[in-house]
């Protein structure tokens, strides 16, 4: 508490000296350094607020002798009445200072003082000066009816003149002045929340003239920007994608407020997560290259960062997901071909991945995963296929799709037992699991993946399958050199989906389950592999109903467990 009242106090001396320079803000200059600093002068104004209402008026004018000059010099900026909720916070600090029962004429000064500047704020808003008035009843209006007329008025009358200027192209006789463009988006920085302003707001962001440099303010898009992350404005994706392609910092800002939405909301929940995604409008917006590349490149330093966290890789799943949704509905016509969003990658490998699996009947499922793992393969041991990248790229555009890595397990695990597992959906498992692996450690992980499957299917047909024998199956009881974390990780997926898919797994899946959970960072892990398995079916229209009943009851009880 000491620490937040020092800062306090050293803010208050920065924000008085700053409003002496602003004074009415009459300036160019102080205009734009008023614009500037507007969303932080607010919350400093929210924090002095929190202060004043633990005080008496005594020892406020004791601990700000100088609160009268600050409050007094804040009402007369019309830029900061206007910007957000800074007016109405303002009017909560003016009603801290006021004595309900003052005790001597200091206070009862102080209370006049006070009312006084409030009366200035709510005149700066009213409309019944007597002349206007006079005025506006020659017309046959109301005031109360012309304001607002006038204000809606002014706004389309600016609108129309912007569009018109997007129209009228070179003909510079008929268009507006860029300096007037630029000087009309400076204005709007505090008025971007106001709901009248809307169009004009729009109508600046679709604006295009032939100037070989940006004309808007840059702080006019940083303010709509962090108006529309939080909610204070409506803008429609044709603007917001304006927005995002005019000014990169506002596109970054957006994408990390999306992770810091992600990392705060509950884990391992992706239908959450799909709300996110798509109410954030990046995925629609992505289905721009240049937008899309943005947003993937941050998503493989996030995945570079965490060490290849399951919570991001997922998310970025999900993401993928929804880009190829809104692509689908944007795109009957192809507007950018696919190697503008994947450029390092083989096109006809991108052309696989992006079937969908739903679109192809469950029992040919195994002819694109074993198109897919030949295609890597070839691109990832060859080395003289530099143009495509090398293992990581690849990797990396395989996990944007990592359902079909899932589908492979799925496969594997449906047919245990029957036959020998196919070597493509071996070595797609293997890379999938762990991309830094050269060819000898990857076919010693098949060899592994192979002998767990064996056993699985020993099991399978023998009359005394107990959760004890199904753990022997992954090995996670085995004493000897522990196997690479990576490949723990895959038996353990392995196994999970035998517990989903066979009958005898599903009679002991919980007991299994429990004895697996040593750790919360595996109950975690299990808990995401239950959460992206159902997640998957519900696109795909799996149709298991015993499994996805298992899969439900098994996430919910470990998540009350959690």
């Amino acid at each position: 508490m000491a620490q937040d009242s020092v800062g306090l106090s050293s803010d208050y001396q920065f924000w008085i000296q700053k409003l002496s320079v602003w004074k009415q803000a009459s300036t160019l200059e102080t205009q734009q350094d008023t614009c500037l600093y507007l969303p932080q002068f607010q919350e400093f104004l929210r924090q002095m607020y929190e202060a004043l209402k633990e005080m008496d008026s005594n020892t406020v004018i004791e601990r700000f002798p100088t609160i009268g000059q600050l409050l007094a010099k804040t009402c007369r900026n019309p830029f900061i009445l206007a910007y957000d909720e800074s007016q109405k916070i303002l009017i909560w600090c003016l009603c801290c200072l006021i004595n309900k029962d003052p005790q001597n004429s200091g206070e009862s000064q102080l209370n006049s003082w006070t009312r006084g500047l409030l009366s200035c704020i709510l005149a700066a808003f009213r409309s019944d000066i007597k002349e206007v008035d006079l005025f506006t009843q020659g017309l046959g209006y109301a005031p109360a009816d012309y304001y607002p007329g006038l204000l809606k008025n002014m706004v389309l009358s600016l609108v129309s003149e912007l569009r018109e200027n997007h129209l009228n192209g070179f003909n510079t006789q008929s268009r507006m002045a860029p300096e007037r463009v630029r000087s009309l988006s400076r204005v709007c920085v505090p008025l971007v929340t106001l709901p009248d302003f809307e169009p004009l707001v729009e109508a600046l962001l679709t604006y295009h003239g032939q100037e070989p440099q940006e004309v808007l303010w840059p702080e006019f898009f940083g303010a709509v920007n962090e108006a529309f992350l939080l909610k204070k404005i409506c803008l429609p994706v044709s603007a917001v994608l304006c927005l995002w392609l005019r000014h990169l910092p506002s596109l970054e800002k957006a994408v990390l407020h999306l992770f810091e939405k992600l990392v705060s909301s509950e884990r391992n929940c992706l239908r959450r997560i799909e709300c996110f995604m798509k109410d954030s409008l990046l995925p629609e917006a992505a289905c721009h290259p240049a937008i899309f590349r943005v947003v993937d490149e941050m998503f493989r330093y996030a995945l570079l960062e965490t060490e290849g966290a399951p919570e991001v890789l997922a998310a970025m799943q999900v993401f993928t997901r929804c880009f190829v949704e809104a692509l689908e509905k944007e795109n009957q016509q192809p507007k950018f071909a696919l190697k503008t969003y994947f450029p390092y990658a083989s096109p006809s490998l991108v052309m696989v991945l992006l079937q969908r699996p739903k679109d192809i009947p469950q029992g040919l499922w195994h002819r694109p995963l074993k198109r897919i793992s030949e295609m890597l393969k070839e691109i990832v041991e060859d080395e003289t296929q530099g143009s495509s990248g090398g293992p990581f790229e690849n990797w990396f555009l395989l996990a944007h799709f990592g359902g079909w890595a899932d589908i492979a397990a799925e496969q594997l695990l449906t047919s245990v037992g029957d036959a020998e597992p196919p070597e493509a959906l071996l070595w797609l498992l293997a890379f999938s699991s762990s991309p830094g692996d050269g060819p000898q450690q990857r076919a010693q992980t098949m060899v592994e993946v192979k002998a767990v499957l064996s056993h699985l299917g020993r099991l399978l047909r023998s009359p005394t399958l107990s959760a004890g024998n199904l753990l022997a199956a992954a090995e996670e009881s085995r004493e000897g050199d522990p196997r690479p974390p990576a490949c723990q990780q895959l038996t353990r997926r392995l196994l999970l989906n035998f517990l989903l898919w066979a009958p005898g797994g599903r009679a002991m899946a919980r007991d299994v389950i429990t004895l697996m959970a040593r750790t919360d960072e595996i109950m975690h892990e299990i808990v995401g592999f239950l959460d992206q398995t159902l997640y998957r079916w519900d696109h795909l229209g799996v149709d298991a109903p015993g499994s996805r009943k298992l899969a439900r009851e098994l996430l919910a009880e470990l998540r009350g467990q959690a």
